[in-house]
């Protein structure tokens, strides 16, 4: 097939925007490609981005919020950089420890006794892409700079937590904070994002930096603006003939010379265009949409090798109750709502089966399993609840191994059998369906029984709204769990809504279905979500909260275990058994009902390039809008033959 076989759109080569001053709105359309011929196929990589429409495409300053431009666009994937990634998934062996790479730094933080100052050490020979060296200077000028200006993303951060930053050498910056802050140093470590590095030079001119395009974007990163659509719907990168003067060069070379990144794509053309051979990368289908292309392209993968395909993220999807209502403040309550749900019903109905569950509040992807669904085996399996003067065990430890059962006659093979593969696809088990003890526990809780209407103790039907999002996976999820709470007496209703995350922030909401903790994955610290759930910021009901908290939980005994985090290091083990201790009290009171991760259907194809992360070398998150993902770009090569 020669190159101009995989073209979807007629977009000439002299309608591109090439890097340069002008502003351009983008269009209501959907996407289209570039001319790809002058882009051999074993020197470029085709990435679909998720965003949608892209407002304001001809911006690429990172540093004003809310400038309408493009950010998963190979923006941040490509041209930024900070001290520290973490990636999601193992990290790329001998360039990471536990997922931690050192990229602009040279070796990890270092903290003093009490964690009120950090000193960082500084990589040499580091470049921007103007010929300019990075320095300390870049790093002071970025937290000062945002510290002091309202309207830039760590603004809040940076003015509240830092006293000052200071660089005693060209090669070394220094922080002195208000207060001990152990988890200082992640503001600069990426999860997805993280604080980027400003290029001062560039900056220290610019009068208003809120205002400045920075078009074309100067780069720390291995790749350069090549051109880009005035409509905003794809981005053409190339890299810089001095790559190896940058934080990922030093680790490997970038073997794609040119990135295209694709945006503004419906599900549907997804699969054409990857099928065509005009995508590399996709970064999320349907469950239905990949079940068909695995099986119909050989050459195309997903994330484990058979069913379920998908990558388990970082985040867990759940059942949250607004402990703010007075209907879901009795642990009683909250733990009958959780017994009368069938975990396997629930994978059926959002999944089609491909669901990851996890029964404890951590999500069950990267290095959770080893740290803490697998040591946390004995202690579930012998978990008791109380109910109507009878001590009953919950925890189903083979449900994974039932789901794998219900889908292999429809996808045989394709199902892993061997039980530790299930446990990794399917989750280490979640909690029977047990409406006797679910009852009990209402019946406890001062709850009675009319008919099939479960009655509150001042005589109120319980009835609530469940939120769901507007399609998906969650969406199919909320359907059946206010179904299944339905059928067993509870009044609960299926609520769709086109802003759930605007709802859930200010506490306008009954039960919501969507996830509550969002992990570093890679690496056991779980401060990522954990720091927020401390009741210091709990908001008044109406009130906008912090993100992750959403169940507005206050409890003692959780913000003891999250202060003693807080003085503890980062790669202390002793921070791992206290992520023990905080799954267990979530257990005790089950604040939110944990379900499954939510998994990415993200694929990739073969056909031009290979070396793509998946379970079995698990060294990337395979997601195509997350940052971590610029080392992929280091392990992939181009197929013998690919033109």
């Amino acid at each position: 097939m020669d190159r101009r076989s995989f073209l979807i759109g007629t977009t000439a080569v002299g309608a591109l925007m090439v890097a340069g001053k002008g502003l351009a709105f983008a269009q209501e359309a959907e996407g289209t490609a570039p001319d790809l011929a002058q882009f051999p196929r074993n020197e470029t990589v085709i990435v679909h981005n998720p965003e949608g429409i892209i407002r304001n495409p001809a911006w690429f300053n990172l540093w004003a919020v809310g400038a309408g431009n493009g950010t998963s666009n190979g923006l941040h994937q490509l041209t930024t950089d900070t001290l520290w990634f973490i990636d999601p998934d193992a990290g790329l062996e001998g360039a990471s420890e536990n997922a931690v790479y050192n990229s602009l730094a040279d070796d990890l933080w270092q903290y003093n006794e009490d964690f009120t100052e950090m000193t960082v050490k500084l990589k040499q020979g580091i470049f921007w892409s103007d010929d300019v060296e990075f320095t300390a200077d870049d790093v002071v000028f970025t937290v000062q700079k945002q510290a002091s200006t309202p309207g830039t993303p760590y603004n809040g951060a940076f003015s509240v937590q830092v006293a000052e930053v200071t660089a005693p050498d060209k090669y070394t910056v220094h922080f002195k904070l208000n207060k001990p802050n152990s988890r200082f140093h992640t503001l600069f470590a990426v999860r997805w994002t993280a604080a980027w590095i400003m290029p001062k030079h560039v900056y220290e001119g610019v009068e208003d930096i809120l205002s400045y395009d920075a078009n074309p974007p100067v780069s720390i990163g291995p790749y350069t603006l090549h051109s880009f659509d005035p409509n905003g719907t794809w981005y053409i990168w190339q890299r810089r003939e001095d790559w190896q003067r940058t934080a990922m060069g030093m680790i490997s070379e970038p073997n794609p010379k040119y990135v295209i990144y694709r945006n503004n794509i419906s599900t549907d053309n997804r699969l054409i265009e990857i099928r065509n051979g005009n995508l590399d990368m996709v970064h999320d289908l349907t469950p239905e949409g990949t079940f068909s292309v695995v099986q119909q392209d050989p050459q195309i993968q997903g994330w484990f090798p058979g069913f379920p395909y998908a990558h388990p993220d970082p985040t867990l999807v759940m059942a949250i109750p607004n402990h703010q209502n007075p209907k879901f403040q009795d642990k009683r309550v909250r733990w009958a709502l959780a017994l009368m749900l069938d975990a396997r019903t629930m994978s059926m109905a959002s999944y089609r089966g491909a669901a990851t569950l996890s029964a404890i509040s951590v999500p069950p992807t990267g290095t959770h399993p080893r740290d803490y669904h697998a040591p946390l085996q004995d202690f579930l399996i012998n978990y008791e609840v109380e109910a109507g003067g009878n001590k009953v065990k919950p925890y189903d430890p083979n449900i994974g191994m039932q789901i794998a059962d219900m889908v292999r006659g429809q996808f045989g093979d394709a199902v892993p059998s061997e039980e530790e593969a299930v446990r990794n696809a399917f989750g280490y088990g979640w909690w029977k369906q047990d409406i006797p003890t679910a009852e009990a526990l209402l019946t406890d809780a001062g709850f009675t029984k009319n008919g099939n209407q479960w009655m509150m103790p001042d005589g109120q039907p319980f009835t609530f709204s469940v939120m769901v999002p507007q399609e998906g996976v969650v969406n199919r999820l909320g359907v059946i769990i206010a179904q299944t709470w339905a059928q067993n007496g509870i009044g609960a209703t299926a609520e769709v809504d086109a802003d759930p995350w605007g709802r859930q922030r200010v506490g306008n909401f009954e039960v919501n279905i969507a996830w509550a903790v969002e992990t570093w994955g890679g690496h056991p610290d779980l401060s990522f979500f954990l720091d927020s759930y401390h009741s210091a910021y709990v908001a008044e009901p109406g009130a906008s909260q912090p993100d992750r908290n959403w169940m507005r939980w206050k409890d003692p005994r959780l913000d003891a275990i999250i202060e003693e985090i807080r003085g503890t290091d980062f790669n202390d083990p002793k921070g791992t058994e206290l992520g023990h201790d905080f799954v267990k009290l979530h257990l005790e009171e089950m604040p939110n009902i944990p379900i499954m991760a939510y998994n990415v259907f993200s694929i990739q194809s073969n056909r031009f390039w290979t070396g793509w992360p998946n379970a079995e070398n698990n060294y990337a998150n395979p997601v195509t809008n997350w940052s971590n993902g610029r080392y992929i770009f280091t392990q992939i090569t181009p197929v013998d033959g690919a033109a």
